[in-house]
């Protein structure tokens, strides 16, 4: 039987590149058949028309695992990509900083680079730098954030309250799904006009 292995990500030990003498051996559905000399796991897996795979090396004695191991590299792969899916699913932490002097059009550009992180599912932490004297007029920062937050709050939501760390404060937005139900009013209204 020709060794197989994975070319992407784990790399796992199939049929003959096993060299363990004893192996702890499961089967298909993951149940425990006994503690087996690796020529005799071999065998079992040969006469069911599987492969015999390692699936924790460093365990004492090492555990594989009779079944297809195109099926086992596409579970692998399903999975991480699953995983990887919820990572994704929340969003990744933007940030955006400001001084507590801000003008009004670099403003407005935060506004705008807030909005479209939100827009894309990310969360945004906004924070305010305070230097040198600047540190003595910190509500000038508490305004700003809020402003920030009243400027987006139909696509937004506070994440808790402000923070203070240092000389900065900040806060942290996340962005409100719509409901469908006002998707389909405005549809409705929509239609009715025509």
């Amino acid at each position: 039987m020709k060794p197989k292995y994975s070319t992407r990500g784990n790399f796992y030990r199939t049929n003959w590149q096993i060299r363990a003498p004893q192996v702890r051996v499961l089967d298909e559905t993951g149940k425990q058949i006994d503690v087996l000399p690796i020529e005799k796991a071999r065998e079992l897996a040969s006469q069911k028309g599987l492969d015999l795979v390692e699936i924790a090396a460093k365990a004492n004695p090492p555990v594989v695992k009779i079944i297809n191991f195109a099926k086992f590299k596409y579970l692998e792969k399903k999975k991480k990509k699953s995983e990887t899916g919820k990572i994704q699913k929340g969003g990744e932490l933007k940030e955006v900083y400001m001084t507590p002097f801000i003008g009004k059009e670099d403003f407005n550009t935060k506004i705008k680079r807030g909005k479209k992180f939100l827009d894309s599912g990310n969360k945004v932490k906004v924070g305010i730098k305070f230097k040198g004297r600047q540190n003595v007029h910190k509500e000038f920062g508490f305004d700003l954030l809020e402003r920030f937050a009243q400027n987006l709050e139909e696509i937004s939501q506070k994440d808790g309250e402000i923070k203070k760390a240092g000389s900065m404060i900040f806060m942290t937005l996340s962005p409100v799904k719509k409901k469908k139900t006002n998707e389909k009013q405005e549809n409705q209204k929509q239609e009715n006009e025509k």
